[in-house]
């Protein structure tokens, strides 16, 4: 019987960790598989955002954050002068403080929808290169707001998110007037830019 178990189990293991390839491998299966993860989370457990935020946006921060390729979108919020110009250590710095500025903002403007629904346009089929975009409306009780997700194939055949547009408002471009504005302002020292943006980082977290 407990060899029978085993079988069991491994079968169970291997079968999941085939459907989840799977997904990864279709850009539109793997956001929308995601999203209504998100979905469960904004609907049954909306209280939480008040009694205990922090936990809230930490649970949709752990679905969302496996999606998102970090290295490459933090590269082109720097842009190429300053990501060029930048240490290996600043680098790796930036990515870490990027990380948690991107993943607060998500978090916190999901929250503020509360009870919705989102729906994936499947027939929306908008490609370049190969970058491929993923549309869905994120449906509340007063309105509908559309997402854009732009995913970037690998040569394993994954896809991850390298930019992300909400309602308009392209979160890639923002981030980066963002950075360009506190370079001027740091005179060009990215040390100091990335000290003000982790400032920032932690303090909005």
């Amino acid at each position: 019987m407990l060899h029978i178990k085993r079988n069991l189990l491994f079968l169970f293991t291997l079968l999941s960790f085939q459907i989840s390839s799977d997904i990864n491998r279709n850009p539109f299966e793997l956001i929308d598989a995601k999203s209504q993860e998100m979905v469960i989370i904004l609907t049954t457990e909306n209280k939480l955002f008040i009694s205990n935020p922090e936990l809230f946006k930490n649970k949709i921060k752990n679905i969302f954050e496996p999606l998102i390729d970090f290295n490459r979108v933090s590269a082109s919020v720097m842009g190429k002068k300053y990501y060029l110009s930048a240490t290996k250590e600043e680098r790796l710095e930036f990515i870490e403080v990027f990380k948690i500025s991107l993943l607060d903002t998500y978090a916190e403007t999901l929250s503020q929808w509360g009870d919705a629904e989102i729906i994936t346009d499947f027939s929306y089929d908008e490609r370049k290169n190969n970058i491929v975009s993923v549309k869905q409306d994120l449906i509340t009780t007063n309105n509908i707001y559309p997402i854009i997700y732009k995913l970037r194939e690998y040569k394993n055949g994954t896809y991850k998110i390298v930019n992300i547009i909400i309602n308009g408002i392209n979160l890639g471009q923002t981030f980066h007037n963002q950075f360009q504005a506190l370079a001027i302002e740091r005179n060009e020292n990215i040390s100091l830019i990335i000290s003000e943006w982790k400032s920032d980082a932690f303090l909005d977290g």
